[in-house]
């Protein structure tokens, strides 16, 4: 009996030997490489990721200010922490204990072996005492603020790394990114050390996320998990190379995240490191991508793409050219400029007072114009005019009056004497109020013809087209600007 169950069990084992012997699917080792990859990225770029915890100064966190262009774009919920925490401090008055509070957290990448670290400016804005830790360790060092550039969002913070030999980040080309490829955010969200998410790149060349103008920025887009506390920490490649500095989220759990590209923050860094700050190129000028601009895009045959010419600011380099509202500029140096923002990218680095060569699409013809860039200035913000009573003679179905520009008029708005008519009386929610006419503004050409004289005004108007609307040319506090003013057809 037990010579036949040896037999009958050593005869199922034969039977079940290539069942047991399969090999895995190609698709599932392919999955465990993939697993792999991650790990290995991880476990590469986490020595070089720092926790960064802040105290702020006067009771101040890094997002107390309403009118903080960041402010808007911070999840709901964790705002409403922010406000509840300041109402709390605002009560306790003078009773805040001497030691600093840490009350602000993010995250940051070494980028020296010296203990220079970069983050966010958001993130250390503010700071009375900054700290930071890395992955294993739980001693904290103490951290200074090397420099930062508001525009950017970009900082850097130096650490004594005492003896301690620091693991720097391998920085790669945000240039050559390509949609779809794999995106891994590391950081500290939520006070939840060296947390780790992965996705892709949704997207690069992201503008205008932040409604400010000033701001120099575009971003690359991911739904790698972005969330408070990221901050500052690297978004790497498979490669385990930085590609993006994780910024801005769109609300939580929205698979929507923003990384300022590597690219910027390495110029902008190397600045910081070296001077302390960093000196940025502008021309003074307003400007808008031709292809947001369809109004304008449409009276303008002859040009598909490049950058708009809004408003040229007083005492700016490009008051001091030939450059002129409703230019189309093409190309900085040769290299084509389709939106604001490549724009901006090109004039950002230019040597301060020396000329740069613009393309632009004026009225039909292609011409060159030289503008000297300047160092950006502190507050380029002019006075605003004064306004007074509505005058007489009115531009039909547009909603503003307006009346010839003479020394005495000049003198009751507080504009300098120039070729032009006045605007005296905008009505509220007509076509000229919505494009944001004013008293005192100072109309110089309509549809590319100078007026100085009501009649000059009123033939200019006839000469163009009501359905497309007209190009007003225009200065409104000292900054030349233009708009489309189309006709309400009331």
């Amino acid at each position: 009996m037990f010579v036949r169950i040896l037999a009958a069990t050593w005869m199922f084992a034969v039977a079940c030997a290539p069942a047991l012997a399969k090999e895995d699917s190609a698709a599932l080792n392919m999955a465990r490489q993939l697993n792999q990859a991650f790990i290995e990225v991880a476990d590469s770029v986490s020595p070089a990721v720092v926790v960064i915890k802040v105290a702020h100064k006067h009771d101040a966190s890094a997002f107390d200010d309403e009118e903080n262009p960041l402010w808007d774009l911070i999840p709901r919920q964790f705002r409403r922490q922010l406000e509840e925490q300041r109402e709390k401090q605002k009560r306790e008055g003078r009773e805040r204990p001497r030691e600093p509070v840490f009350d602000g957290q993010g995250s940051g990448v070494v980028i020296r072996e010296e203990g220079f670290i970069l983050t966010n400016r958001h993130v250390v804005d503010g700071a009375e005492k900054i700290q930071v830790r890395f992955k294993d360790e739980s001693r904290w060092y103490d951290a200074e603020i090397r420099g930062v550039d508001s525009q950017s969002d970009v900082a850097v913070i130096k650490i004594d790394p005492k003896g301690k030999k620091l693991t720097v980040a391998k920085l790669g080309d945000s240039d050559k990114i390509r949609v779809g490829e794999f995106a891994i955010a590391i950081g500290a969200p939520f006070e939840l050390d060296y947390s780790v998410t992965f996705g892709h790149v949704s997207a690069k060349g992201r503008s205008g996320i932040i409604n400010d103008p000033a701001m120099d920025q575009d971003f690359i887009q991911t739904d790698a998990n972005i969330n408070p506390g990221n901050s500052g920490g690297p978004l790497v490649n498979i490669d385990s190379e930085v590609i993006g500095l994780n910024t801005l989220i769109r609300g939580l759990r929205t698979g929507i995240g923003f990384a300022i590209p590597i690219n910027l923050a390495k110029e902008i860094s190397s600045e910081l490191v070296t001077h302390g700050k960093y000196v940025r190129s502008w021309l003074g000028i307003g400007i808008r991508a031709l292809k947001d601009h369809t109004e304008y895009r449409e009276m303008i045959p002859g040009v598909s793409d490049g950058v708009v010419v809004t408003q040229i600011q007083p005492e700016g380099p490009a008051s001091k050219s030939d450059l002129k509202p409703t230019d189309v500029i093409t190309a900085v140096d040769g290299k084509p400029v389709a939106t604001a923002q490549q724009l901006k990218n090109e004039i950002r680095s230019k040597k301060i007072g020396q000329n740069v060569t613009l393309d632009v699409h004026r009225k039909g013809k292609n011409i060159k114009v030289k503008v000297k860039p300047d160092a950006w200035p502190d507050d380029a913000v002019p006075v605003a005019n004064k306004q007074l009573p509505a005058e007489e003679e009115g531009a039909r179905n547009l909603g503003l009056t307006v009346k010839s520009l003479t020394r005495e008029l000049a003198d009751q708005f507080g504009v300098d004497k120039i070729e032009g008519v006045v605007v005296t009386e905008v009505e509220q929610g007509s076509p000229a109020g919505r494009i944001g006419l004013r008293p005192g503004d100072i109309i110089t050409e309509v549809n590319y013809k100078p007026v100085s004289t009501l009649k000059e005004f009123r033939d200019a108007l006839k000469s163009g087209d009501p359905q497309k609307g007209h190009i007003i040319n225009f200065t409104s506090r000292g900054t030349s600007k233009f708009e489309i003013l189309k006709d309400s057809g009331d």
